[in-house]
């Protein structure tokens, strides 16, 4: 293939390789239009209960992560003291009993559900973890994954049968998660 006679081949070359390149990032952002597109119908066409627990899950997530904390527990301990303190003040009254009465039992109700909600995805992710764990260890059993949807007699089975391997490897002195007295610190 021969080039223009003036030798303009190279920047020629060049500006091919110039509009190549903006034509291909001009398919990119409208590829990432098009995927924001569709996310976006994606979000709007999910349920309002998707939308409802999404929106819960993040709020839980929050909020554990802000009352777990060392300032919140010093801000229970606050309010506490001051609510102690303002005893003489009111007499002791039923309405002075009945405010901290009312705030924790409402705090308490409250964060049940925020707990359990955060306990739950641990769980499910604790859960997950192992069982890819599982599935990617030679010689594993495969069937001890999603062992948490077992009915209680199943799982009691199965520690029997767990209890019976550990018992036989003690028996045979293969126990290498024992530890003897004499390696104890």
């Amino acid at each position: 293939m021969a080039g223009p006679p003036d030798g303009r081949a190279p920047q020629l070359l060049d500006a091919g390789y110039a509009l190549l390149a903006c034509a291909r990032a001009e398919y990119n952002i409208m590829a990432m239009e098009t995927q924001k597109e569709k996310l976006k119908k994606q979000e709007e066409s999910r349920g309002f209960f998707c939308v409802v627990s999404d929106a819960f899950r993040i709020f839980a997530r929050r909020s554990s992560m802000v009352l777990g904390s060392a300032w919140a527990f010093a801000s229970a301990i606050l309010i506490i003291v001051v609510w102690g303190l303002t005893g003489p003040t009111f007499h002791y009254s039923d309405t002075w009993q009945l405010i901290i009465n009312t705030g924790t039992t409402i705090v308490t109700f409250l964060m049940v559900f925020l707990i359990q909600n955060t306990q739950n995805r641990d769980a499910k992710a604790a859960h997950l973890k192992l069982d890819e764990v599982i599935r990617a260890l030679k010689g594993a059993r495969n069937e001890l994954v999603d062992l948490e949807n077992l009915s209680d007699e199943d799982l009691t089975s199965l520690e029997k049968q767990f209890q019976g391997v550990r018992k036989k490897a003690e028996r045979d002195g293969n126990n290498p998660g024992r530890i003897e007295p004499s390696e104890r610190r």
